[in-house]
């Protein structure tokens, strides 16, 4: 991927603003919707698509897609209608939006559908890229193959979209299902990933491209609910384990852009205040544990959180320590330019091939923190929710594990000083987990849903 941090205000220029619709009629009954345009907007789902607006209309936006069901459509109309007139762009709807194609289920409630498909519905919540449904015709039977057709349509959405808007800020409305797979195809995600997603009613999830589909793409932020009231989104699962992962706040070599790695820099005035609005971000959310890495800047981070909760004991790890940078540690950028250029070159490009020099490569980071969060989430009681305080290329490892994505992917997700990630395990380590909401920082500026912290050097 051509995406670096280094680069991503240069490089990083299309901005994709994705926003699932609100809560309609078949959500609020719990039945399943695909392409059946019965469902519409409840009156709940009506005032989350005004708060969207409140949310969006102070920014400047190029272009606005939707899906043609009217539960979608609508939501879109609500939120556009809370822009100023002389900057509201036009509303475009179009099938590459279309939800979810499952033509068997459309108007049941789940429990028919366990009753009725048992053995197939089964295997759409731990398979669902291998699901198939045939379809009775007159002119005969249709097979229809239900993720792997929504990623071929999204895939086509986004060579469509990027080739007309390049360097734009786009909003686009769609389903749970869409949303998801936009996601996946966007980030490279196989579709068995499909379920790792979650999207809640409104939430909204931030992209930036460097170009077409595969040039280069980060994940800025992913279901963020705080809009709506929700600070983090509600756990479904009552048992197996929910993580909460956090970056440090921000120190004076982030704000500098000089490498850290394992030099032991402390916060800076502006990281204790992000820090302190994490701790109020979180103090309601109950924790039964907490880990951070032994370094000051994660360990000042997570000692701010756990004075909100009283008797909660802070454990360190060693594996959770930044990437070592070896002979880098302590330079800027503009130095390590001089002396390191075409390795520094590399880095930005294709990070997994990089041996720092006197330090680690990107595979002994990826190793000894995914090894400890897996460890972390083995050992949490069962139903227990933990705070993990760590550094931007350890969550920046861990995340990409969760997505299913490779070293090399590294760039593709952000992780702001003192923004917050919800992962869930409901099953533990026996069953996938769901990335509930990455990368929020609504708690640490202004109610903006952009990351804008600091994006100085590891």
């Amino acid at each position: 991927m051509l995406t670096s941090r280094f680069l991503e205000a240069r490089t990083l220029t299309t901005r994709v603003i994705l926003v699932r619709h609100g809560q309609s009629t078949y959500n609020a009954e719990g039945r399943i919707q695909g392409r059946s345009d019965a469902s519409v907007l409840t009156e709940a789902g009506e005032r989350c698509a005004q708060q969207v607006g409140q949310v969006l209309a102070n920014l400047s936006v190029d272009a606005a897609y939707s899906s043609p069901l009217q539960r979608a459509y609508h939501t879109a109309e609500i939120l556009l209608s809370a822009f100023p007139e002389s900057s509201r762009p036009p509303l475009q709807a179009t099938d590459q939006l279309m939800e979810i194609d499952l033509p068997l289920w459309e108007g049941m409630r789940r429990e028919e559908i366990k009753e009725q498909y048992g053995d197939l519905y089964r295997l759409w919540q731990e398979h669902p890229q291998q699901l198939t449904m045939t379809v009775p015709g007159a002119g005969g039977d249709r097979i229809v193959y239900p993720v792997q057709e929504l990623y071929k349509q999204t895939q086509g959405f986004w060579r469509s979209l990027l080739s007309q808007h390049r360097d734009q800020t786009l909003v686009v409305v769609a389903h749970n299902g869409v949303i998801r797979a936009l996601l996946g195809t966007a980030l490279g995600t196989a579709p068995d990933q499909y379920k790792i997603l979650r999207q809640s009613n409104c939430g909204i999830s931030v992209l930036n491209f460097a170009g077409d589909l595969g040039d280069g793409v980060q994940l800025e932020s992913m279901n963020l609910t705080a809009h709506l009231g929700e600070p983090l989104p509600d756990r479904k699962e009552k048992g197996g384990v929910r993580l909460l992962l956090v970056r440090h706040g921000e120190t004076e070599w982030n704000r500098m852009q000089r490498f850290q790695g394992q030099i032991d820099i402390p916060l800076n005035a502006n990281g204790h205040s992000q820090a302190q609005k994490a701790a109020t971000f979180l103090k309601d959310v109950s924790l039964d544990f907490a880990i951070t890495s032994p370094l000051l800047r994660p360990k000042e981070t997570a000692e701010a959180i756990v004075k909100e909760h009283s008797g909660l004991d802070l454990a360190t790890d060693d594996r959770l320590k930044e990437i070592g940078h070896g002979l880098w540690e302590g330079k800027l950028e503009s130095e390590i330019q001089a002396d390191y250029g075409p390795l520094l070159q590399a880095w930005k490009d294709s990070p997994a091939t990089v041996q720092m020099p006197e330090g680690e490569n990107l595979q002994q980071v990826w190793d000894r923190a995914v090894a400890a969060w897996q460890d972390i989430v083995t050992q949490a009681p069962d139903g227990s929710t933990g705070l993990v305080v760590a550094h931007d290329a350890v969550n920046k490892a861990i995340l990409c594990h969760v997505l299913g994505l490779q070293p090399q992917d590294f760039w593709a997700v952000k992780q702001g000083n003192g923004a917050v990630t919800v992962v869930d395990y409901p099953q533990k380590l026996a069953a996938a987990p769901v990335l509930q909401a990455l990368n929020i920082t609504t708690h640490l500026g202004a109610g903006s849903i952009f990351d804008s912290t600091a994006a100085g050097a590891l």
